[in-house]
């Protein structure tokens, strides 16, 4: 659909009543017919709204990608934080179960495969929309994990700590995009990386398990 020239309209900051369903039902149309079949008039139909109410809560396509983001990130930072919660007094463990976490629910993810459709040609044009959010994503997901993992007090100064972090949110990621084995095993790996940074007797970590 054609936006009218000019700013497209700016959605309300924290929305309304329908913009959940209305990015919801954008992330599973996208996974079933792709991101170019995703158009304002169609949402409408889906969510049972009128147009204008969809533009209302959104604001523009693109915002629409943006607020997918977001909506999936909120879902995996959900359940780090639940992981870090079970655990308050294993930092270990807590790495564990949060690792596993991300990458089983990344297992199911509707927009996540279509990302990978996108980077195989199936649909060119949602990739950059998508990409173009990934440092600020990537920022906040780094800092809620800092933050996180500072109230076990490692023996780690700022910049080590910043640095294993980088490097455990990375190699997430690209598990999360083409794992190399199952959810759990790639969680015991990363738990002892983080046990032996953290000079954790290597018994503690890397069982294996299913």
């Amino acid at each position: 659909m054609t936006i009218m020239s000019g700013s497209p309209p700016a959605a309300p900051p924290g929305g309304g009543q329908y913009r959940q369903p209305i990015v919801v039902a954008a992330i599973e149309l996208t996974a079933r017919s792709g991101w170019s079949a995703v158009t304002m008039v169609r949402l409408a139909e889906i969510v049972g709204v009128s147009r204008q109410t969809v533009y209302n809560e959104i604001g523009s396509k693109p915002a629409l990608a943006e607020a997918m983001v977001a909506h999936e990130l909120d879902r995996f930072l959900s359940v780090v934080r639940a992981a870090f919660d079970r655990r308050p007094d294993d930092l270990v463990e807590a790495v564990y179960d949060a690792v596993r976490a991300v990458l089983e629910l990344a297992d199911d993810n509707t927009l996540l495969r279509a990302i990978a459709s996108a980077t195989h040609g199936a649909d060119t044009e949602l990739l950059p929309l998508l990409t173009t959010q990934a440092g600020s994503l990537l920022t906040e997901a780094r800092t809620m994990l800092i933050r996180r993992v500072e109230s076990y007090r490692p023996p780690l100064d700022p910049d080590q700590l910043a640095a294993v972090i980088d490097l455990i949110v990375r190699t997430v990621l690209s598990h999360v995009m083409q794992p190399s084995d199952t959810p759990a095993r790639t969680a015991d790996s990363l738990a002892w990386i983080v046990g032996r940074v953290l000079e954790v007797p290597a018994g503690a970590s890397l069982r294996h398990r299913a």
